[in-house]
């Protein structure tokens, strides 16, 4: 297919590309963040705890995934939507740090302290902005509480302009072993339009050093359609990360949602490229790496053929959670810290968004859960179908009808309907056993998905969401 890609991309028309240049979900999940309820609380979070504990969940055995979200940056990225506390004062890690082992504490009276982990992450904000003490501490905190399987990935998102070699190796100490470097774009002017001036040689340096350490992977995120960004432009940030070597590649595209996120309001909308430009950035971008050896995993992940995102892809093992793609299967996950997602059985459970709520939940001993979601029958059926389609470009009818006890044709008859304009622009292939992308239906991937969402709201609440292209 990798081969198809570039080609079957450069001859779609102008005018396919301006309809399908819409709003929608990435499709972390299903259903997506925005359908959480404040009526699924605390209550329900603790009882989905209790039967991962009893052995009644959904996939109970299997090992956990952890995320924590640590939210604190040192200055402000003006592209960023993630939930962020701007400071300069590190003082105020040390009251986060005792909530978040509070907040351990709390899941290891329901779960016991044997639960197997085989993956952590952490993210932000800015993770780096800890100390490595700090970092220390919260490591040992989650030793303690839970079980770390031998080989399980450890991973921490690394602003490049807060780490040295010394950093580098107190993480390695620690037991991180996978790193996520955010670059965004190496041009200048770009750099300086979202506030985020990071050299080339200073990233360069960080990941020559991170391969001397010896951490088993290296990721780099890009975002394509910011201001200042033209195809060229972007054309040359992509040859420098690809010079580089990174064993995986986010390539995003910028979500500008300023009535949302209020530093994007410092954003000149005239100096955002246009669709068409845009198109040609991600056009641009999928040619070069692949022409640099890379795998193509689908919508906005690259891997090296070597590494186990691409292995994955290749035997049908690719899975997506809340950080994208993984080679994880289906597991439980629990979110730690002020916003977090997390996912336990047939729910969801996002905590308070701001410190204040999250502080006073753990202070009364009560788990920060906010809001989330308790899946329906329907809600898992589409979920498999939404999935299936983003992970391997395929949903084959049999295996969702032996699942979910259904029909396909039946149960989906007006989504097979809606799915024949993307059939006639030749995205989508619809057989009497299957729905399977094209190569140039991969780009528009979550276009195919929307058909699947029952919950998706009216055009006007998609503005909430990023363009696919």
């Amino acid at each position: 297919m990798n081969t198809q890609i570039t080609t079957e991309l450069d001859v779609l028309p102008a005018s396919l590309i301006s309809r399908l240049d819409m709003q929608g979900p990435r499709y972390t999940s299903y259903p997506t963040a925005d359908r959480f309820v404040e009526a699924f609380g605390e209550s329900q979070y603790r009882l989905a705890l209790e039967q991962r504990a009893q052995g009644a969940a959904c996939a109970s055995t299997a090992p956990l995934s952890i995320y924590v979200h640590i939210p604190f940056c040192e200055s402000i990225c003006y592209y960023c939507a993630c939930n962020k506390i701007v400071t300069r004062h590190h003082e105020r890690a040390a009251a986060y740090l005792d909530a978040l082992e509070r907040e351990i504490e709390l899941h290891v009276q329901v779960l016991g302290d044997v639960q197997p982990v085989s993956q952590i992450h952490f993210g932000g904000g800015t993770p780096t902005f800890l100390s490595d003490a700090e970092l220390a501490r919260l490591m040992i905190a989650l030793q303690r509480g839970f079980r770390l399987q031998p080989g399980a990935e450890i991973s921490i998102e690394v602003d490049p302009r807060t780490v040295s070699r010394q950093r580098l190796e107190q993480l390695a100490a620690l037991g991180f072993n996978r790193l996520s470097f955010g670059v965004q774009d190496f041009d200048p002017a770009v750099q300086q339009a979202v506030h985020r001036v990071q050299p080339y040689e200073q990233v360069a340096e960080l990941m020559q050093l991170a391969r001397q350490i010896g951490f088993r992977s290296l990721n780099v995120d890009l975002i394509y359609g910011l201001p200042r960004q033209t195809p060229a432009s972007f054309a040359r940030s992509v040859e420098q990360v690809a010079r580089l070597r990174p064993d995986r590649i986010a390539l995003y595209a910028y979500a500008h949602l300023p009535q949302r996120f209020r530093a994007q309001r410092r954003i000149h909308i005239e100096e955002m490229p246009l669709a068409g430009e845009r198109l040609q950035m991600i056009q641009g971008s999928i040619a070069a790496f692949l022409g640099h050896g890379y795998s193509y995993i689908g919508m906005d992940h690259f891997a090296l053929p070597e590494d186990s995102l691409a292995q994955a892809k290749r035997q049908g093992r690719l899975h997506r959670n809340f950080q994208g793609y993984s080679t994880h299967a289906d597991c439980d996950l629990i979110g730690l810290g002020v916003s977090a997602i997390g996912r336990i059985g047939a729910t969801y459970s996002q905590n308070h968004k701001t410190l204040d709520e999250y502080y006073d939940a753990l202070q009364h001993g009560r788990l920060p859960t906010a809001r989330g979601l308790a899946l329906t029958r329907d809600d898992l059926l589409r979920r498999a179908v939404i999935m299936a389609l983003m992970c391997q470009g395929r949903v084959d009818f049999e295996s969702i009808e032996q699942a979910h006890l259904i029909s396909f044709a039946e149960y989906f008859q007006n989504e097979i309907k809606q799915l024949e304009t993307m059939e006639s622009m030749g995205l989508v292939q619809v057989g009497s056993s299957a729905i399977e992308l094209t190569a140039a239906g991969w780009f528009f991937v979550r276009a195919a998905a929307m058909v699947f969402d029952r919950h998706l709201q009216a055009d006007r609440a998609r503005e909430q969401f990023s363009r696919i292209i």
